[in-house]
């Protein structure tokens, strides 16, 4: 069967795999159907993800049909469309035994840790694979992973009825941010330099938006705010600078939530942090954000298919990820069609 592999660092090909069986009587055999191109694909190809090795068949982003059942598997069956939950967890340290297996200390990532689901079949056990309305599209099944995420931000932030939330950044996590912040009942503002994303999240539900090229962050947030500040801000670019205006923007009490991986210093007082008592926390794939999301794609009123501006065949792989190089503010989600 084909597979989408970066064999190395700035190597990406389809080869040629072997198809999987069922190991336990626990797996299911998924005929995979679609797959989301990441940001963290992204850095797994340019050979930034640390937690890679290589080589690596990528794609967490995924979407696919169940083709065969072990025989303990009976929360799901032969024809059903579902969605992986593309993550593991040791159920024994501290973070598991707390509840936050995300950032369990042997977590492991399919598409990162262990081979992903950028390939024809895919076996998994059932516990990580969720059935979803039948009547949903495979591109849009395989924009539920990126909206945990988006979940996972806005619960790291406690975001509320009423909230006023910033959101740092309008690409696609961005965009499932404010997704959900407004799924919340939140007020919501979001940044960008990109005029388009900028316009397309006002389509999307944005309240303002700000472009920091034509005009002050700090000053629009305040004035939005009536001078009190945003409640909560998430930041979805992840750097130094983007940190520190996080902070900066804030009201007393407010949350900031951190997404990015960036290992360069912010420079932050800690005047502000302790004078509002800010919350200041990270956010990593997902705490059982899962279930929510795809009861709200599954009610078929949660319509975000428009996230997708393009989709490829398995066999133009390259030409997708190169559209993802050449032109990233050009596009919204990219999904390959296996």
């Amino acid at each position: 069967m084909k597979a989408i592999q970066v064999t190395e660092p700035h190597d990406l090909r389809v080869v040629e795999v072997e198809e999987p069986e069922l190991n336990t009587s626990n797996d299911v055999k998924i005929r995979m159907k679609a797959m989301g191109i990441c940001g963290s694909d992204m850095h797994i190809l340019h050979g930034e993800n640390p937690f890679a090795s290589y080589p690596r068949v990528i794609g967490h982003e995924v979407a696919g049909e169940i083709i065969e059942t072990g025989d303990s598997v009976s929360n799901l069956s032969v024809g059903d469309k579902v969605v992986v939950e593309p993550m593991t967890s040791c159920g024994e340290c501290y973070a598991c035994k707390h509840e936050r297996p995300n950032v369990c200390e042997n977590v492991q990532v399919y598409g990162v840790h262990r081979e992903g689901g950028g390939r024809e079949v895919m076996i998994m056990p059932d516990h990580l694979v969720h059935r979803v309305n039948d009547s949903l599209n495979w591109s849009e099944i395989a924009l539920i992973e990126p909206f945990t995420i988006g979940a996972q931000a806005n619960y790291r932030g406690q975001v509320q009825e009423g909230d006023y939330v910033f959101i740092i950044g309008a690409g696609p996590i961005g965009l499932c941010c404010l997704k959900m912040a407004k799924q919340a009942g939140a007020v919501v503002a979001i940044s960008d330099f990109n005029e388009e994303r900028l316009a397309f999240a006002k389509e999307w539900g944005a309240d303002i938006s700000i472009n920091p090229m034509t005009s002050g962050v700090d000053e629009q947030v305040f004035e939005w705010t009536g001078g009190m500040g945003a409640n909560v801000v998430i930041d979805a670019v992840g750097t130094p600078k983007t940190v520190e205006q996080a902070i900066a923007v804030t009201s007393v009490a407010a949350r900031v939530v951190l997404l990015g991986f960036d290992t360069n210093i912010s420079e932050i007082a800690q005047v502000n942090i302790t004078k509002k008592e800010l919350t200041i926390c990270g956010s990593r794939l997902q705490t059982h954000r899962f279930p929510k999301v795809v009861e709200l794609f599954n009610s078929l009123q949660f319509d975000v298919k428009d996230l997708v501006s393009h989709q490829f065949k398995l066999s133009e792989a390259k030409e997708a990820f190169q559209l993802m190089e050449d032109a990233p503010s050009a596009v919204r989600k990219v999904v390959i069609r296996m």
